[in-house]
């Protein structure tokens, strides 16, 4: 007798119980849902929320241990607890920190993808992670994988060319792309209303509250990016709906496929011009 437990899967698209030989899943139209193009490890990786928090996390750490391997002589050792184990400017801008001098002098447009996941201190980072740790999850729950990682991404993008435009010199952190996801999460409790939207929009608008105050209480902090980020996120949301309007369809896909395969180009090519240029430098 054939086995039936393993001809059942979730759906890549509406994550519903369906058999694997269906031709086209029967809640959300998704054509030939078992196939491996719709099933395979890189759609699993969009669709498991836990997988893909962690491994943005996990960039953001590899690439903070690398920008401090890569200027020793310069990172900053100081007791404010804001500037400790501070990599150095250099080797930030190496690695695919932006602004108005990165791209203006240097044309390294790419550097709009790559600065969300470089950071400038130990508080930096840890502030910018645990916050995407508390807001990633909703946001996959309520906008899908695909839509989340287009959020992500374009919300950074949006948040960067805003801060090029008020002429930022040197800018950095995944600040930008997390304000997107709550410009994201405020537009759904928005639009969706009723006491579980409310809840959202209250909850989340705190987040976004304490973000601004804090950006206005100490130095350094790029509001521009923030601000940029939470409108990107918003208008990414209202553009492309949330799951209970519209569930995740091909277009949704292919932008989440543009989005992640440029980013990783970006941070990759980061890394190696990087290693390019340091490397003789250090006589290796």
């Amino acid at each position: 007798m054939p086995n039936n437990e393993r001809l059942s899967i979730l759906c890549p698209n509406c994550r519903k119980l369906i058999s694997s030989d269906e031709p086209s899943c029967p809640y959300c139209g998704l054509k030939r849902p078992g196939s491996f193009w719709n099933d395979n490890f890189w759609t699993r990786g969009y669709l498991d929320g836990d997988r893909f928090i962690r491994n943005v996390i996990v960039v953001n750490a590899v690439l903070f241990v690398l920008a401090i391997v890569l200027s020793p002589g310069s990172t900053r050792f100081s007791m404010n607890p804001l500037d400790f184990l501070s990599p150095g400017n250099r080797s930030l801008l190496l690695l695919g920190a932006t602004g108005k001098i990165p791209i203006d002098q240097f044309h390294r447009w790419w550097t709009l993808l790559s600065a969300s996941f470089l950071h400038g201190s130990i508080l930096h980072i840890f502030f910018n992670m645990i916050a995407l740790k508390q807001i990633g999850p909703l946001i996959f729950q309520e906008y899908g994988g695909h839509r989340t990682v287009v959020i992500y991404v374009l919300s950074g993008v949006g948040g960067y060319v805003v801060s090029y435009l008020a002429s930022i010199p040197f800018t950095f952190g995944a600040s930008a792309s997390v304000c997107g996801l709550i410009g994201s999460a405020l537009y759904f409790g928005k639009s969706r209303g009723g006491a579980f939207g409310r809840a959202v929009f209250q909850q989340v608008g705190g987040w976004a509250v304490g973000i601004i105050i804090f950006g206005f209480l100490f130095q350094g902090i790029n509001n521009w990016a923030h601000g940029g980020g939470f409108a990107s996120g918003a208008l990414a949301g209202f553009l492309m709906g949330y799951q209970e309007r519209k569930p995740q369809n091909l277009l949704h896909r292919a932008m989440a496929g543009i989005c992640a395969f440029s980013t990783a180009a970006a941070v990759l090519w980061g890394v190696v011009s990087a290693a390019i240029s340091l490397l003789p430098a250090r006589g290796l």
